[in-house]
């Protein structure tokens, strides 16, 4: 890390430390509507076609501390635009960016004037193809055709001989989008030939740079390097050449209705991962009160005050733990060469909140190796049960009235949590690499303080011998192989397998939710692998002992890879699924089996999955969706406005939320048009006064982006937080 970034960050954090309590008395005074002191600015937009329907109009300004403040809404039917809310003690400079047009020049607004601005058509379909979402861009690629697999080899295709179908590789392909935008000018664009020689050079060496050049290189050796290498050159070859997307079409119908607001928090270096304005089992606590963040890659916390629009951070502490990202000799960057601008021992990843306004996070505090009382030869029972060795992320929560947080020793590893609606406000954890789930109890560790007492875990064990119960000896998982759901009990990476006993399998879990309905565990497995699973844990009584999981594959013809995880108000979970670009919904009601035998291969209740196709362009030569979900989000309690119950999908490949209703199958698709990148991670909704209408009610999300430098604007722009808002029409006030 350079001298002068840790000079600024010092004084940074000085400077934070001092202004933290008035932030957090101010947060704690916002029972209801706050003092309004906005207006409006609104007007027509017309090109040299007339009125321009269903575009964007964009105002921005600098004058607020810390954040950069943006309000977008887009045009009516007429061409006509009213931009809401507009702080007027600032400066704004407005224009118009749309499908078909090239941005028209910034010109001042005032609050409660009238602009009526000009829109600029696009010369060239390459022209209007610069402010299509990336996935749209993506679609250009063309995977190998079915035919080609399993691979052949280097000696052969190219292709590796462990990828058997086209849908492995579409799903790898991806994967890549865990961390960034796949079609963004950045990767879309091949700036290296020249200096290769050829493009297959080229991109050889852009997979490996930066602090995480190996993983990206890692994905790329998978697949079968020689073919993967062929198929991304052609692709920024093509579009080197001039080859263009499908046109996205324009916000219609309730579209037209959506505002954005945006304000600018943390910096260019830094991948927000999520945020949390609220409790998610009460959306009304924390009313107009500050928006949440963790940022994994340089351990910030920190928050955007919604009335000020302005925004503040502070550091996580890190206790004895040590960053998890190279910290030299890596392939430099682009931007920032041999530096090393991710440093994150303490990388909290995900904060959620309870019904006291405290921010609970997964944290490291710690070295791996887990404390006596977690292992083999403990007189704690669940370590009697299944003795946990490591622990590579912890827990803890900041609180706003003390402005301090504390740090909670878990013997199982985290990474997402979520909250019971229990009277213990029971937190429960996921763990992409444990063999385990555990949970806190948190009203016991509010009243005692002690850690080892008010944690529990348990492996997840199948019921597989149908005596409803879970009796050891049981079944052991293979490890290191993966489990594909079409495969028989004793093939379906279980090994040699007795139906006579019950089946310990491994889910590492990615994604995590509580039932409301029953308190049940529910899990989604972000297996690489096709096609996936969720999962379900019943704790029972005594738990280690009374713990059951059942397990449920995806059809893989039908969708793949379910990577986020929620559930509604009814207890039918919804997942997104990353690989095939679908909403999938499980309602176990409809399931005829629970367990036994047949449940092994976990294709036990195929009629409990309903899939709804996601809007977007397939990828070439395909019919499998260039869209990339990174998580998934239900709207339980109607914070947006389009009802109860409502599934959102991250649209982390095409600059949007998707929010689906479910009775009619229609899509309302929430584009965030600047700056392009927008790629989401978690979502949150908050009702701040049911009475005030749309104005008291949001959405919101975050730029999650690893390489925050693939952002419109970059190296330099910085995050940005985004409030979604449904008003009645595009004209409401």
């Amino acid at each position: 890390m350079s001298t002068t970034r840790n000079r600024s960050r010092i004084a940074l954090g000085a400077f934070v430390a001092a202004i933290c309590a008035s932030a957090a008395l101010v947060a704690q005074q916002r029972p209801g509507r706050v003092a309004d002191a906005t207006g409006v600015i609104s007007g027509a937009v017309t090109s040299a076609k007339g009125p321009e329907a269903g575009v964007w109009v964009i105002a921005e300004s600098d004058d607020f501390r810390g954040s950069k403040f943006r309000k977008i809404v887009v045009t009516d039917d007429r061409g006509r635009y009213l931009l809401p809310d507009l702080p007027k003690n600032a400066n704004y400079r407005v224009w118009v960016r749309g499908y078909g047009l090239t941005d028209s020049t910034p010109v001042n607004g005032k609050v409660d004037g009238t602009l009526n601005l000009t829109a600029v058509i696009a010369k060239t379909p390459q022209e209007a193809a610069q402010y299509y979402p990336a996935s749209y861009w993506a679609s250009l690629i063309e995977p190998p055709k079915p035919s080609e697999f399993p691979g052949t080899g280097p000696s052969g295709n190219g292709i590796s001989p462990q990828i058997k179908t086209q849908d492995e590789w579409i799903n790898i392909i991806k994967s890549c989008e865990r961390c960034h935008q796949l079609g963004s000018k950045m990767t879309r664009t091949n700036p290296d030939k020249q200096k290769f020689g050829s493009s297959e050079k080229a991109w050889d060496h852009r997979l490996t740079m930066g602090q995480r050049g190996a993983e990206m290189s890692a994905f790329a050796t998978r697949m079968g390097r020689p073919a993967a290498l062929k198929m991304f050159a052609d692709w920024s070859n093509r579009v080197e050449k001039g080859e263009v997307p499908p046109a996205p079409p324009r916000p219609q119908g309730i579209e037209r209705n959506v505002v954005l607001t945006l304000w600018g928090w943390n910096d260019e270096y830094g991948m927000v991962h999520d945020e949390v304005a609220t409790d998610k089992r009460n959306p009304r606590i924390n009313p107009n009160g500050p928006i949440y963040a963790v940022d994994w890659t340089n351990d910030w916390f920190m928050w955007v005050d919604p009335v000020t629009n302005t925004s503040e951070r502070i550091k996580v502490p890190a206790g004895t733990a040590k960053s998890k990202l190279r910290q030299t000799g890596f392939v430099p960057f682009r931007f920032f060469g041999e530096e090393p601008v991710w440093e994150n021992p303490a990388s909290p990843h995900n904060p959620m909140m309870d019904e006291r306004g405290r921010v609970w996070l997964t944290t490291t505090h710690r070295e791996p190796d887990n404390p006596a009382w977690c292992k083999e030869g403990s007189s704690n029972k669940f370590a009697q049960y299944h003795p946990l060795v490591r622990s590579g992320e912890q827990a803890g929560y900041y609180d706003p009235k003390t402005q301090g947080f504390t740090l909670i020793d878990t013997c199982f590893g985290t990474h997402h949590l979520q909250f019971a609606e229990d009277d213990d406000n029971t937190l429960v954890f996921s763990n992409p690499g444990g063999q385990e789930v555990g949970w806190l109890n948190t009203k016991l560790y509010d009243k005692t303080g002690d850690a080892q007492a008010s944690q529990g875990w348990c492996p997840t064990v199948l019921d597989t011998n149908g005596d409803g119960k879970i009796t050891r000896p049981f079944n052991q998982p293979v490890r290191g192989r993966a489990v594909t759901g079409d495969e028989d009990s004793e093939t379906a990476g279980l090994g040699k397998t007795d139906l006579k006993l019950d089946t310990r399998i491994i889910v590492g879990p990615y994604g995590i939710v509580m039932n409301p309905v029953d308190d049940t565990i529910w899990g989604s497995t972000d297996e690489v692998e096709v096609p996936g699973q969720i999962f379900r844990i019943d704790r029972g009584q005594n738990p280690p002992e009374t713990c059951v999981t059942e397990r449920y594959m995806l059809p893989k013809e039908l969708g793949y890879r379910p990577r986020g995880i929620d559930v509604d108000r009814n207890g039918v979970i919804w997942t997104a699924l990353a690989g095939s670009a679908h909403m999938a919904s499980f309602d176990r009601r409809k399931c005829k089996v629970l367990n036994g035998p047949s449940s092994a291969n976990g294709r036990h209740c195929d009629e409990g999955w309903t899939f709804y196709k996601q809007p977007g362009p397939p990828f070439k030569g395909t019919k499998i969706g260039s869209e990339f979900n990174y998580y998934n989000w239900v709207d339980q309690f109607n914070t947006l406005g389009l009802g109860d119950n409502i599934p959102i999908a991250n649209g982390s490949g095409s600059d949007s939320l998707l929010a689906l209703n479910p009775a009619t199958k229609e899509w309302v698709v929430m584009r965030v048009p600047y700056p392009m990148g927008f790629h989401s991670r978690g979502l949150d909704g908050r009702i701040d006064d049911p009475k005030a209408g749309w104005k008291g009610r949001g959405v919101y999300a975050t730029y999650g982006a690893d390489a925050m430098w693939h952002i419109e604007g970059g190296p330099k722009e910085k995050n940005s937080l985004i409030k979604f808002q449904i008003r009645p029409d595009p004209l409401a006030r």
